[in-house]
């Protein structure tokens, strides 16, 4: 699906009370949009009645006016017809004024779709179906003045002063930032000022009075709120401001940052090779059988002869996926945080599940070293012992990746040589220049190679498979993007929310290139 914006003309009169309104979208029009050449077709463009769609200022949703008033759309062969109730806010005021001025300060509206069918014909996208998103307020014309316009634009009493209108205050929109849709903004229309234009000056506000209330009208008032009912709001205003003198209405704070115990990142994957994307579910990788030899001959006789012969590895990718299944009341009354939130505890998930099979692969596919104490002289040892024999049995890969659990972390960070002196987390150059780890670090350099601390490491203690000495040239994977998808279950009425990927891990030469730490 695209998101485009496109824009319709408005011309101003002083018909009702704070109202912006007229034909926001034309039909069978060309226009040129930030999308190209678009013409919108007859009943094309869908309104959601549940959704409220709010009126910006320039497509910035931290900047709105007000709000769509349903029972005001009007579907014609030629458009859509509607009207918008602005707030009271010095923001909707200087919007009010510009539309108004003779001078044509800011006089286009620019609506955004969400275009959900279409086809291209001679170079201008014809759209059949799209949802509408938002409408704004802007300054430059698309579709041209004949094509579309706004009938409307008037300020009630208390915001404006006009020299032939004065009229009561209707109610007040709310100012909450509705939820980012990225969208391409087109420049819209020019506006036609009308002989009125009301000089609008600042409201004044009055905290209302209001009756004592319990806790469960403060609870139902305050979710009230959150859906968009203004009277909830000006009631829980109040009743919030009057809270240091009520301690039964001081209801304890709930934060929208939440307290985690999961963890991200992949440690492991720095230690291999990355081939890119899963080709298949299944395929092969070409290796060596037997290599052709080279030798010394005399003169006159023939030379080395060694066929070069070559098999091959079948390598399976395994899907990682995750699902939860939400209820369209919770996504409509929790904070719009929330499903971020959610997914990105999903990726967390992900993440873990793949670092761990990496991790097992190594397990499972690399050679067990020679055994060895729990001490730093038993370290030493493996990485020197364990680097050569990679190297040799791997025909010149390097060793150079140490992947260590935390509890081997820890004891690195303690290990001192015989006068009691850090050997790896000494302040400034370390003793005996052995490498380099903080505490506060996750990465540092144990004799020579590259450490990298891995939390997804299940083990615990300095025991087997604490540790490994990876050449990331033989070990590569294959992974495909992970992929988000969200299915409405009418008959539950719950999204699904469902995250997956595939991934797919090898490790060549027999396993030579990665060694597992072995106690002795």
């Amino acid at each position: 699906m695209e998101i485009i914006n496109f824009s319709a003309e408005l011309t101003a009169t002083d018909a009702e009370r704070r109202v912006i309104g007229g034909r926001i979208v034309p039909f069978g029009k060309v226009g040129n949009t930030s999308a190209g050449r678009v013409v919108f077709e007859e009943n094309s463009i869908s309104i959601d009645p549940t959704k409220r769609q709010k009126l910006l200022l320039e497509h910035d949703p931290k900047q709105p006016l007000g709000y769509l008033k349903k029972d005001t759309v009007k579907v014609s062969p030629d458009g859509i017809y509607a009207e918008f109730k602005l707030s009271n806010t010095t923001r909707a005021d200087d919007a009010l004024i510009e539309a108004s001025d003779e001078w044509q300060l800011r006089n286009g509206l620019s609506v955004g779709v969400e275009v959900v069918a279409g086809k291209n014909k001679g170079g201008v996208y014809y759209v059949s179906a799209a949802n509408l998103y938002e409408v704004s307020l802007v300054q430059a014309a698309a579709f041209g003045n004949e094509n579309a316009g706004v009938s409307k634009v008037a300020a009630s009493e208390q915001e404006a002063e006009s020299t032939e209108t004065k009229t009561e205050k209707e109610e007040i929109v709310e100012n909450t930032t509705p939820e980012s849709v990225a969208t391409e903004v087109v420049e819209t229309p020019a506006v036609e000022a009308a002989e009125v234009r009301p000089t609008v000056t600042a409201a004044v506000y009055t905290k209302p009075r209001i009756a004592p209330m319990t806790s469960a009208q403060y609870l139902s008032n305050s979710i009230k709120a959150a859906r968009g009912d203004d009277e909830a709001r000006q009631t829980i205003l109040a009743a919030d401001d009057s809270t240091s003198t009520n301690t039964g209405l001081t209801l304890p704070a709930h934060l929208t940052d939440f307290v985690t115990t999961t963890f991200s990142g992949r440690p492991a994957f720095e230690a291999v090779t990355r081939a890119g994307a899963v080709p298949q579910l299944s395929f092969t990788v070409p290796k060596m059988g037997t290599a052709p030899t080279t030798a010394a001959v005399a003169e006159g006789d023939a030379p080395s002869e060694t066929g070069m012969t070559s098999t091959y590895d079948t390598i399976t990718a395994a899907k990682y996926s995750s699902i939860n299944r939400v209820s369209f009341e919770l996504l409509d009354f929790s904070n719009p945080a929330f499903e971020n939130l959610l997914i990105q505890e999903m990726r967390k998930g992900y993440e873990k599940a793949t670092d761990a099979a990496l991790i097992a692969k190594f397990t499972s596919a690399g050679v067990q070293a020679t055994g060895v104490a729990a001490t730093a002289a038993g370290l030493q040892s493996f990485i020197a012992v364990e680097s050569a024999a990679a190297y040799k049995n791997t025909g010149g890969n390097f060793a150079n990746k140490l992947v260590a659990s935390t509890d081997q972390w820890a004891a690195i960070n303690g290990y001192v040589d015989g006068a009691s002196r850090p050997l790896y987390s000494a302040q400034g150059q370390t003793q005996n220049a052995s490498g380099s780890t903080v505490p506060t670090s996750v990465v540092g350099n144990v004799l020579g190679t590259s450490l990298i601390v891995d939390h997804n490491i299940a083990v615990s203690g300095i025991v087997d498979e604490s540790a490994f000495l990876v050449a990331p040239e033989s070990v590569y994977v294959w992974e495909s993007p992970t992929t988000q998808l969200r299915v409405n279950v009418l008959t539950s009425g719950e999204v699904e929310i469902n995250m997956y990927g595939y991934l797919a891990i090898y490790v060549s030469k027999s396993g030579a290139g990665v060694r597992r730490f072995n106690l002795a």
